[in-house]
């Protein structure tokens, strides 16, 4: 079997997830990363035997690499993943694929035009509490969803928006808590229910943060085609990260779930229930980012090496990212 050759752009919190999945994976190696900074890119090489870089042009240029992940701030996501199509190199980027749609909608044109595979991370997909309730609506156990809410409280607090110097700003990050936290449950629904969304109002303020004007509060109210309806609440003002509820009134089935958990409930008295596995990668990322990547990156890699299909495509994530876009359009964000 061929073992890819990796590339890693962006040496900051989240790559950590990326780095430990590639070193676990039989089918990459990496290759080379690269940061702005010299001192993380330096610690990575360091760490994986891997060249440093510190400028993604010149590490696309020199290396020949078969895939690049992408870990860089929102706005540059596109930027540098059509700068690898170019170069014949597939990509998988982290989420969100950028801070619009028409951008990140051109990205994934020009991957078809280069006949290369772009994925967009959405680990959370990959939790076993997501698969055992996507398993059962695809299936048919759950019936059709008559409604669904999703309920998210956080805590970022003006230091951690201090902490960064793209954090929390609208041409940058896209926005506050939607795009950056609230984004996973928002795509979970999304994927669960599948269906094209008819109708969408929102609202959204910042009311607990001094230092960023981007939105820290969102509610929401969506009707899909076939008419289920889903309502959803996202605020990071709260004192703790406290765990996602998903709920989903379905016509065989009450469900509730989370990133670790999932409770189905069927009307004729049966019960399924599914709970996240320990971690398996040899890192300690945050607890809300779970450890799922390595399941995602291992299936981008199989879909390279055409051992079976891509499961998130730049397609796939597609859906989700209009969603999000238009949740800020529909608030009149931003102003």
């Amino acid at each position: 079997m061929k073992e890819l050759k990796a590339g890693i752009i962006g040496c900051g919190r989240i790559s950590v997830m990326h780095l430990s999945s590639i070193a676990k994976s039989s089918r990459a190696k990496l290759a080379a990363c690269c940061d702005i900074k010299k001192e993380r890119a330096d610690a990575v090489a360091g760490k994986y035997n891997a060249k440093a870089y510190y400028d993604y042009k010149e590490m696309i240029e020199r290396e020949k690499l078969d895939v690049v992940h992408i870990c860089l701030p929102h706005y540059l996501h596109s930027k540098a993943a059509c700068f690898a199509f170019e170069k014949g190199i597939n990509v998988l980027t982290e989420k969100p694929m950028d801070i619009d749609y028409k951008t990140a909608e051109a990205t994934v044109n020009k991957a078809k035009e280069k006949q290369v595979l772009f994925g967009v991370i959405s680990q959370c997909r990959y939790n076993n509490s997501a698969r055992l309730v996507k398993s059962a609506m695809e299936s048919g156990k759950l019936g059709k969803v008559i409604s669904a809410r999703s309920i998210l409280t956080w805590s970022r607090s003006d230091d951690y928006y201090l902490g960064s110097d793209w954090k929390g700003t609208w041409d940058k990050e896209g926005g506050g808590v939607v795009i950056d936290q609230a984004i996973h449950s928002i795509d979970l629904v999304n994927w669960i229910i599948n269906d094209e969304v008819e109708e969408l109002t929102c609202s959204m303020a910042n009311r607990g943060h001094k230092v960023v004007k981007v939105e820290d509060t969102a509610e929401g109210f969506i009707k899909y085609k076939h008419g289920a309806t889903y309502a959803f609440y996202c605020m990071n003002n709260y004192g703790v990260d406290e765990p996602i509820e998903i709920r989903m009134y379905c016509e065989k089935a009450n469900v509730v779930f989370g990133y670790d958990d999932a409770y189905i409930y069927y009307k004729d008295g049966k019960t399924e229930e599914a709970h996240q596995t320990a971690n398996t990668l040899d890192c300690s990322g945050k607890d809300y980012w779970g450890f799922q990547h390595a399941r995602q990156i291992e299936q981008f890699y199989k879909a390279l090496l055409k051992e079976e299909p891509l499961e998130i495509s730049g397609e796939e994530a597609l859906k989700t990212h209009k969603l999000i876009c238009e949740i800020y359009t529909k608030a009149g964000y931003p102003k």
